[in-house]
């Protein structure tokens, strides 16, 4: 039986160097992904898009600016309220969805119970024995990461934290939102480094050398293969991976000095606080970089499910950047002042970045977003009040034309039983191609997306 490197990818579809491994994005001219052009064909015929679908969730903790988390109308004529505005020109690419809510994180308590199941649905457990379900993004890999090199991308931008909240929930569940099974986390990596050195499978002695720089001989062969527009396409990709890796250089010398120095004050680094501990100093860049991540695996097919935890649950982190002087979660509790309302934009505008990125990325008659779900929630509505009842929720992008765009959904007067966040899960699995009877507390598919 033929491996999957055999099976699925053609010689000219990764670059090779020293110690390094560089998959390609898309190219017409040439076979990619093991499908060759008439099976494209076929597909289309088909009424199927040739192109895989990807699937990436990412979290923003201690819910929104509820004043101005709104929109109304459809396609070019929708209107986004002030915080949804960086996603002004992707608005027709956009689904903004109100009124869903996670039964078991209501009425447990508050933080750690409103998190560690936003993307399972299962009912957690206190104490010290961690108990709850897998992830939906862990369904998809489970059943389609088989398909790319790497079965999912779990990123974040905050180390986890230790210990147990007041409710007696560990703050495992406030750390992580991607869980393999129903009593451990999927290791996530906070260092970008770590995170571009495993797109690139880059390893061994050669790290703090440039992966462009080792493949150079490969490109320049592969280049007088293709067509001229896949050529102008193979210089602009690797253009946008030499900008990433000169903002990874940084971080990596930042990695290696904390390394040092938690082993000369013999502390994990973990424990440490930022920059200590290696990672970027502005969140800003730790934020884009993980977004740049993102955005090279779908492009290159590396993956099709990745997790971002932007911030974690009662988060401690600061944005002098925008004139916001407390801490996320402490901001939170004041979360329908004009602060909390600069903090909510700002996370928005991590979403909008993303897509951007995506929605450039040309994939036959689209774009990677066109292919793909972006997903975009909170674990409550408001953090003065810890209010998990329905939650905020921003979907991006048309999975290869199953999913219709540039809509607003607002399911808040229909029945508890119409408005489950598990249902939606079960609409973007069956999309993806991963159909399950039930999900979480849902059973049925959720009605009109």
């Amino acid at each position: 039986m033929p491996t999957f490197q055999q099976s699925q990818l053609s010689r000219r579809t990764i670059l090779r160097g020293a110690g390094v491994a560089m998959a390609l994005p898309w190219l017409e001219s040439i076979p990619v992904w093991g499908t060759e052009p008439t099976a494209a064909a076929d597909a289309v015929a088909d009424g199927q898009s040739p192109f895989p679908k990807r699937f990436a969730a990412l979290f923003m903790a201690c819910g929104v600016n509820a004043t101005h988390w709104w929109a109304k109308g459809s396609g070019s004529e929708m209107e986004l309220g002030k915080t949804l505005e960086p996603l002004v020109p992707l608005k027709a690419k956009l689904n903004v969805i109100s009124g869903l809510f996670n039964r078991a994180a209501v009425g447990v308590g508050i933080h750690p119970g409103q998190t560690g199941n936003i993307l399972s649905g299962a009912q957690l457990q206190k104490g010290a024995e961690l108990r709850g379900g897998i992830s939906m993004d862990q369904v998809l890999a489970n059943s389609i990461g088989g398909q790319t090199m790497q079965p999912s991308l779990v990123l974040g931008c905050e180390q986890p934290t230790t210990g147990y909240h007041e409710t007696n929930f560990s703050m495992a569940y406030s750390s992580h939102i991607s869980w393999q099974n129903a009593t451990s986390p999927v290791p996530m990596e906070v260092y970008p480094a770590l995170a571009f050195d495993s797109l690139f499978d880059n390893r061994g002695s050669r790290r703090n050398k440039s992966v462009l720089d080792r493949v150079a001989d490969h490109a320049a062969s592969l280049r007088l293969q293709v067509s001229e527009s896949d050529q102008r396409k193979l210089d602009e990709y690797l253009e946008s991976v030499r900008e990433v890796e000169k903002r990874i250089v940084i971080t990596r010398d930042d990695q290696t000095k904390a390394a040092a120095n938690a082993s000369d004050r013999s502390q994990p680094v973990a424990t440490m606080k930022r920059p200590d501990n290696g990672l970027p100093e502005d969140i800003r860049e730790h934020m884009r970089l993980m977004c740049d991540i993102v955005a090279l695996a779908f492009q290159t097919d590396k993956t099709r499910v990745a997790t971002l935890l932007l911030c974690r649950d009662i988060s401690g982190l600061f944005y002098p950047f925008i004139d916001a002087r407390k801490a996320h979660h402490s901001a939170s509790h004041d979360d329908l002042s004009d602060e909390y309302e600069r903090i909510s934009r700002y996370y928005v505008s991590q979403l909008a970045y993303l897509a951007t990125r995506l929605d450039a990325m040309p994939e036959g008659d689209g774009t990677v977003l066109d292919h793909s779900c972006l997903l975009y929630l909170s674990n409550m509505w408001s953090g003065s009040k810890h209010d998990s009842t329905k939650l905020p929720l921003l979907l991006m992008g048309g999975l290869g034309g199953t999913l219709q765009t540039g809509r607003v959904l607002d399911y808040l007067d229909r029945g508890d039983d119409e408005r489950k966040l598990c249902s939606l899960y079960l609409s973007i699995m069956e999309r993806m191609g991963v159909p399950v009877e039930r999900f979480g507390d849902a059973e049925a598919r959720l009605a009109d997306i």
